[in-house]
């Protein structure tokens, strides 16, 4: 029924504006205002993977990953989120270096969160 329409992702934030400082200047993403009124933007990813963003009252932050970054150099991408004021997630069940990157087996990979409290993460494939 539906293998040939495109599907859009999104997540909740419970401040857009601070979503729109954090994800536009903190990352560097690209992003498009859909309403100020209602508190809608668009990440405009690479890829054309656009993931919707917005504002919800009773915002509670997810407890999972939410959205991941591939990158190239997860040291690189640590090192410029650090730079940039971003803290990693530590998780007792998880061994991460003094960075915070969990490496293998599978992807090297360090959780940070959003203003909102929602889980991000940088991961490097093997």
């Amino acid at each position: 029924m539906f293998e040939n329409t495109k599907a859009v992702n999104g997540f909740a934030v419970d401040d857009i504006d601070k979503a729109k400082q954090f994800y536009g200047e903190t990352l560097g993403l690209k992003y498009t205002v859909l309403s100020e009124e209602f508190g809608l933007i668009s990440l405009n990813l690479a890829g054309g993977r656009d993931t919707l963003v917005y504002r919800k009252p009773d915002f509670v932050p997810a407890t999972y990953t939410i959205l991941n970054f591939e990158v190239d150099d997860i040291d690189a991408a640590v090192d410029g989120l650090a730079e940039r004021g971003v803290g990693f997630e530590r998780y007792e069940e998880m061994e991460q270096d003094e960075k915070g990157v969990a490496r293998g087996p599978g992807p090297n990979i360090a959780w940070f969160r959003d203003p909102a409290g929602n889980i991000l993460s940088v991961l490097q494939q093997p």
